[in-house]
């Protein structure tokens, strides 16, 4: 797993109506999709190759200098698994070299679980296809509606389980949470 940056995300007061899986309480989705970002990030262009944030600091300078109040969010760490899977094979992938990254590592972190997220695009996270589809349910999801394993999210987008979803590739993020005074 590579460390791939840090996001701050909108606290989710409650599930999305969609998701019937009775073991989730709250989204820790990379994507925006349910669990909403701190901003809309990428108009600053401050975001490293990853298309997430180098440190918190980094999130906190953009807020401060954008007037975004940062009070109800919570600040997640990334890691992120050097293969994506196409729909038939597992190739390695490498972050955007037009942009300055140097991720710092988070003095503590708590491991919350790990997220399919699909990237059409090659760019930024678009889809957390366990929180964007009904597929949380049908695959078994904690309660922050991610794998608890790394080989669960593995088996599970090398079987083709992702396939008929979203469009691909699909990468594997270990999701943290950091403790953070935003």
């Amino acid at each position: 797993m590579v460390p791939v940056g840090y996001m701050a995300k909108r606290r989710l007061q409650k599930k999305p109506d969609w998701v019937k899986d009775s073991t989730v309480n709250e989204i820790y989705s990379v994507c925006d999709c349910v669990s909403k970002n701190f901003a809309d990030y990428v108009k600053f262009w401050k975001h490293n190759g990853y298309w997430l944030f180098d440190s918190p600091e980094i999130i906190k300078h953009v807020a401060a200098q954008n007037g975004i109040d940062l009070r109800d969010t919570s600040l997640f760490f990334y890691e992120a698994h050097e293969m994506e899977f196409d729909g038939e094979h597992w190739r390695l992938w490498a972050c955007d070299p037009s942009f300055k990254t140097a991720v710092s590592l988070p003095s503590t972190k708590q491991l919350e679980g790990f997220d399919v997220v699909n990237f059409t695009a090659r760019t930024g996270p678009e889809c957390s296809t366990l929180a964007c589809t009904r597929l949380a349910e049908e695959l078994g999801t904690n309660s922050h509606c991610l794998f608890d394993s790394f080989e669960q999210a593995w088996k599970s987008v090398d079987d083709g389980s992702f396939n008929d979803c979203e469009p691909g590739p699909y990468r594997i993020f270990a999701v943290y949470s950091v403790e953070w005074d935003g």
